[in-house]
């Protein structure tokens, strides 16, 4: 079905973080002080509890015994992997969005959020919030999250060690008992103003063959108060789940407390939507990889060449880094791919020298269109990435046009025409990534891929045991219950263009 211009624009916004200043910054969070200071009766106290330490052993003598046997299950536990399942897919003309269903507090209650791997904080709308959706066109009802009805939740206070993380040091705002604030601001204008919670985030556990157990643990995410921009459109969510690098991270989070290994994969089905994610060590399919490139903010790696049908670009040898921007940015929360102006221009001619009689449109000043009714994949070139330690990415046509109110288009994007403090990068987001496992690897600091069927299985190890379970693949209908899973962190793409965090 086509969308709208107005559809259009909503799909595919950016959500590129930067950092305001110090001075911006402490503007900026004056009013939301003042509003958590108004309305957040619930003092930081012991009255909600430490999810680390309640789950098992609270009110409980224990003994060495005990917690011997505790760390032991513990570790099969984290061994064994993590399902997390997705939902929605990344194709621009299908709304472009992978989504996750969660479980948060104690009792739980079901968040849908979107997922990005460019960014390194988890939020949710929050029930101070009076610029939040409170409903969505995407089939789901949106819930937003009250710390006060979670017997687990614990305001995050600005002297803590993670508050600290977040601002690079003490926050000059800070005073005895006050919230750690976040303020979260997006290429595009939208932004998320909010305070940090701590609470019980549920997940499911590889336990055997397309088998898991419930399982949960403790995190830190933002609590959104003040909202603006595209984020309360009519195809909002309740959040964004960030999966990035940082130690404030979900992965980092969870790893960090044991639950998880510090490696994770995803395959996201750009056929049928959904696909596979999971955290833990992946033994099959096997997956080539290339080293991240070292003190970057996001999935960076060195890209070598470019190829078309078979051709390579002819391209300056510094032409994938920016200044301090080095390499390739490789990210699941980018809808689209962008590259340098001197490589889009080169690619876009190659492209086009296939098919020359074609009458060429410019839709929103932004995407390169056209009529075609024969195959794509007969009629257009594969474009191939070629990266350091011999590893290749192969993105067919099928999966770099989409179509778009009769017509195909192009789905790479020129970053020569985006904000000075991003232009000229490169950056793949789900239009190369679909189809393809990608595995993330932060314990040895390696990311790599392989072509692959994202509607059938992986096989996870528990290296502990030897045992391999196999993961399979999921589609969550925002429109149906979840009640036999206890979904969580599932990974997937966001609508927004870019999730570049400055």
């Amino acid at each position: 079905m086509s969308k709208g211009p107005k559809a259009i624009m909503l799909i595919i916004r950016p959500p590129c973080l930067f950092a305001p200043s110090p001075l911006l910054r402490i503007l900026l969070l004056l009013p939301l002080l003042l509003i958590i200071s108004i309305t957040i009766t619930t003092p930081v106290s012991a009255n909600h509890g430490f999810f680390s330490l309640k789950y098992k052993f609270a009110g409980q003598k224990r003994s060495l015994a005990a917690l011997k046997a505790h760390d032991n299950s513990r570790q099969l536990r984290i061994l064994a992997g993590v399902d997390l399942p997705l939902g929605g897919t990344g194709r621009p003309e299908a709304v472009g969005l992978y989504y996750a269903k969660i479980g948060i507090g104690t009792p739980a209650r079901d968040y849908y959020v979107q997922v990005d791997t460019g960014s390194d904080i988890m939020w949710v709308n929050c029930i101070q919030c009076n610029e939040c959706p409170k409903k969505s066109s995407l089939g789901m009802e949106l819930t937003l999250y009250d710390i006060k009805e979670s017997l687990t939740g614990k305001l995050v206070s600005c002297d803590q060690d993670f508050c600290y993380a977040i601002n690079g040091g003490p926050p000059s705002y800070c005073i005895a008992n006050m919230s750690c604030s976040y303020t979260e601001i997006y290429a595009d204008g939208s932004s998320s103003f909010g305070y940090f919670v701590r609470d019980i985030v549920q997940y499911d556990q590889v336990s055997g063959d397309l088998e898991t157990t419930s399982a949960n643990g403790s995190v830190i995410f933002g609590c959104s108060a003040t909202q603006s921009g595209d984020l309360s459109s009519e195809e909002a969510l309740d959040g964004i789940l960030g999966f990035g690098k940082s130690n404030t991270s979900m992965i980092s989070q969870l790893a960090s407390s044991g639950k998880v290994r510090k490696m994770f994969a995803h395959c996201l089905d750009g056929l049928n939507g959904g696909g596979i994610f999971a955290i833990g060590h992946i033994v099959q399919p096997k997956v080539n990889t290339t080293p991240l490139v070292p003190n970057q903010t996001h999935y960076n790696v060195n890209m070598k060449a470019v190829e078309v049908g078979g051709y390579f670009l002819n391209l300056p040898t510094d032409v994938f880094d920016v200044g301090d921007k080095k390499g390739t940015i490789i990210d699941s929360g980018t809808t689209l791919a962008y590259l340098p102006e001197v490589v889009y221009d080169q690619l876009l001619s190659k492209i086009f020298s296939w098919q020359s009689d074609l009458k060429v449109h410019t839709i929103h000043d932004q995407f390169t269109c056209f009529q075609y009714s024969e195959s794509l994949d007969d009629g257009f070139p594969a474009v191939t990435f070629h990266f350091e330690n011999s590893l290749y990415l192969k993105v067919h046509p099928h999966e770099y046009l989409f179509s778009y109110d009769g017509l195909w288009c192009i789905g790479w994007q020129n970053s020569g025409m985006q904000s000075r403090d991003r232009r000229n990068i490169t950056l793949l987001g789900d239009l190369a990534l679909s189809n393809k496992l990608v595995l993330y690897d932060l314990e040895n600091q390696v990311i790599g891929w392989t072509e692959y069927n994202c509607s059938s299985s992986i096989k996870v190890v528990d290296e502990q045991s030897g045992t391999v379970h196999l993961v399979g693949s999921h589609y969550i209908s925002s429109a149906c219950s979840l009640s036999t899973r206890s979904a969580i962190i599932m990974l997937l793409l966001t609508t927004m263009l870019y999730t570049l965090v400055y």
